[in-house]
């Protein structure tokens, strides 16, 4: 143990070496050295180095010196950072007000999660009927002294007796079930391990779920998970008399998902290959070994069951329409040829369906924000739902017999509000509404419209304080998603007060690789048109300073995860255009992405380096292989944490490391690494503390004062 200890702490010194006359000269902060190794990889007969390869063995006793190494450095200039203090006691007063979660109704009980303010976790609530009172169902801050336990509901058994529970630790993807009594609020003894990406779904006196084989003991954050297959599980038993319902070794890098009608009748097989594209089988249990028959073919489009009418089913997709219809499916004639359409393609995003109390709920997005429809199950519209005003509202979901449902709506200047809607008269009722400690009218929200590289008109959200003049003189912060399909609606943040108090704009770019548009829209930014993406982004940035909103010494951009990959992206493509960058938890080395746990499910968003063809565009935007020496990069924080088993650390640390290697000039470029925290922040303080860093980061590089 004592040689061991003293190999870490040479080890530290030695990557804490570096030539202070040099850094001096050039007034550069000391950054730990970094050792490169000789390895080169041939891809399709491009030879690559990669020098940094070693820093992927995040256990290795090397790695973890150069992770506290880094991090002593990054601290050492946040501590330094004056306004620090002051943004980190504002940010527990913006989010220091209670939180609610839509309720549920299970049974005679409704379900619902409120955290008091500064609580690390939500605590999940339940009562009896609308008007009974509150009772402490699950309080997750009592499971770990640090609080980074997570709680999740997961579904009701059928007769509403049992609850499934999802419960993850320091922010891992990882998750083990476990089953509550609801009446009792008693836990049973079943454990099931292993489990991620999954549902529970119940049937008799069990559910059925998925799982992946137990992992090498190391490797459980960063091995490749291959081979999920579906399990049902018999309550009371243990999880190795599980039932395997189905495995396919032929195709070990699929995922696999089962799901249960409503009426008990049908279990779904879900299969994908990646993050879009599925395919839908489906068995009848109530004959006895049914196999599994083929619903709807995979995996150009998606698919996914709403409801059934006796053997016919509603399905959402967008197979044969971008924007996304409703169709019927006969079990007895699956075809796409038999398909009716019950819900069809409008010129706006069709973005969910849901059914309750016998009607459906058709979710819209109009120019990024919400509009919601109310149909009865054949498609016949019978309203058009009024929301509060312009923005994201979700919910609309619930059983057969309900009668009530609850949605919550928000906006950039909106906090999150609960309403209660009655489904025979049309009528929405205030059931909570925040306490957010924000006065909406100080602000102004705008929706502009921007012409990217190649024409393509490009929407973008941008929140201020009323007032603002536009002389390019403002500190702005841009943040972006691009792909996956994901929209970035208008949503209310707490954390981004502090930057609008202070006199920042704050805009928000609905690029392409998203969903705003539809599937036409996602497919324009991915694979090998994933360039539209940085494009749109940087014409983004581009915009803004046209319409002197600011100027490039004073904007900010972010992004996290795939929007990690676009920050890393677009400093190494415009390192002029930025003065800060913040990407977070990003993909930056897209050559080897597809090695680490799940990443393998990007390739079809992506592509993959084993493939000649796509090598060539991955290389050609790679994050990690596109820094170039002597280059004077903005000021960058990079943030990952030690437990993201989503992107692993290691691209953050092989980027961070190339990037100090190539830099040159006085802006900081550095990376804050969390410890028992995941792809977000594993619980509420940590999370206020890294937006405290961060904004810190912001305004001491935009130049800006605490007010």
């Amino acid at each position: 143990m004592k040689k061991a200890l003293f190999v870490i702490l040479m080890l530290a010194v030695f990557f804490s070496f570096v030539s202070a006359d040099s850094a001096a000269k050039k007034n550069e902060l000391l950054y730990p050295r970094t050792k490169k190794v000789d390895v080169i990889d041939d891809y399709h007969g491009t030879k690559v180095a990669d020098p940094y390869r070693w820093l992927e063995d995040d256990n290795a006793p090397e790695v973890k010196a150069w992770v506290e190494e880094q991090n002593q450095v990054t601290f050492g200039y946040l501590n330094g950072i004056a306004c620090r203090g002051p943004i980190a006691r504002r940010l527990e007063e913006l989010f220091n007000y209670p939180r609610y979660s839509a309720p549920f109704r299970v049974g005679a009980y409704y379900f619902f999660s409120k955290n008091d303010g500064l609580q690390n976790q939500s605590v999940i609530y339940y009562q009896q009927g609308l008007d009974g009172e509150p009772q402490v169902f699950i309080d997750p801050n009592t499971l770990s002294a640090d609080g980074t336990v997570r709680i999740g509901l997961m579904g009701e058994s059928q007769d509403d007796r049992y609850m499934a529970i999802a419960r993850s630790e320091a922010g891992s993807d990882w998750q083990e079930i476990r089953v509550w009594e609801i009446a009792s609020r008693r836990e049973l003894p079943d454990r099931l391990r292993w489990v991620k990406f999954s549902g529970a779904a119940w049937s008799g006196d069990g559910f059925y779920y998925s799982r992946y084989d137990e992992p090498k003991a190391g490797d459980e954050l960063k091995a490749k998970n291959e081979n999920q297959k579906v399990y049902y599980h018999k309550l009371g038993e243990p999880q190795e008399k599980d039932t395997l319902v189905f495995a396919d070794p032929r195709h070990p890098l699929r995922y696999y998902g089962a799901g249960v009608s409503e009426d008990k009748r049908f279990l779904f097989l879900y299969i994908s290959e990646g993050t879009h594209g599925s395919e839908i089988h489906f068995r009848d249990l109530t004959k006895k070994d049914d196999p599994f028959h083929l619903l709807c073919p995979g995996f150009e489009f998606d698919y996914s069951p709403i409801d059934n009418i006796g053997t016919r089913f509603l399905v959402h997709t967008n197979c044969d329409a971008p924007n996304y219809r409703v169709v019927a499916i006969d079990a007895a004639r699956p075809g796409k040829e038999n398909w009716e359409t019950v819900i069809a393609e409008k010129g706006e995003v069709l973005l969910g369906a849901n059914s309750a109390g016998g009607k459906l709920f058709c979710n819209y997005l109009k120019d990024v924000t919400t509009r919601v429809s109310q149909h009865d199950l054949s498609g016949k519209l019978e309203r058009e739902i009024v929301l509060p005003g312009l923005g994201s509202a979700g919910g609309f979901g619930g059983k057969k017999e309900d009668r009530t449902l609850f949605y919550t709506f928000t906006s950039f200047n909106y906090p999150p509000v609960i309403f209660q809607y009655d489904i025979a008269s049309g009528e929405s009722r205030l059931f909570r509404k925040s306490e957010a400690k924000f006065t909406p009218e100080d602000y102004e929200v705008r929706q502009v419209f921007y012409a990217s590289k190649d024409g393509t008109r490009v929407p973008m959200f941008i929140v201020h304080k009323k007032g603002l003049k536009l002389d390019g003189g403002n500190p702005a912060y841009l943040y972006a998603y691009g792909g996956f399909n994901a929209s970035m609606s208008p949503y209310f943040s707490a954390g981004n007060l502090v930057f609008l108090e202070n006199g920042g704009v704050y805009a928000v770019a609905n690029i392409r690789g998203g969903g705003e548009y539809g599937e036409a829209w996602h497919r324009a930014g991915m694979l090998e048109k994933k360039q539209n993406v940085f494009d749109d982004f940087i014409a983004a940035a581009e915009y803004l300073l046209a319409e002197k909103y600011t100027r490039s010494d004073k904007l900010a951009i972010s992004g996290a995860s795939n929007g990690g990959l676009l920050v890393g992206a677009v400093m190494a493509q415009r390192p002029d255009l930025f003065r800060v960058a913040l990407p977070a938890v990003g993909v930056m080395d897209m050559l080897r992405y597809h090695k680490f746990t799940v990443g393998w499910g990007w390739s079809v968003e992506y592509g993959s380096s084993d493939d000649a063809a796509q090598f060539k565009y991955l290389y050609a935007y790679s994050p990690l292989h596109n820094l170039k020496p002597g280059v004077s990069y903005p000021a960058t924080l990079v943030t990952t944490a030690d437990h993201d088993d989503r992107v692993v650390p290691a691209h953050s640390f092989k980027f961070i490391a190339a990037l100090q290697e190539m830099h040159r000039g006085g802006n900081p470029v550095l990376i804050r690494i969390e410890t028992r925290s995941g792809h977000g922040s594993s619980n509420l303080r940590k999370a206020i503390e890294i937006s405290a860093d961060t904004w810190g980061f912001v305004f001491k590089n935009l130049g800006m004062e605490c007010k």
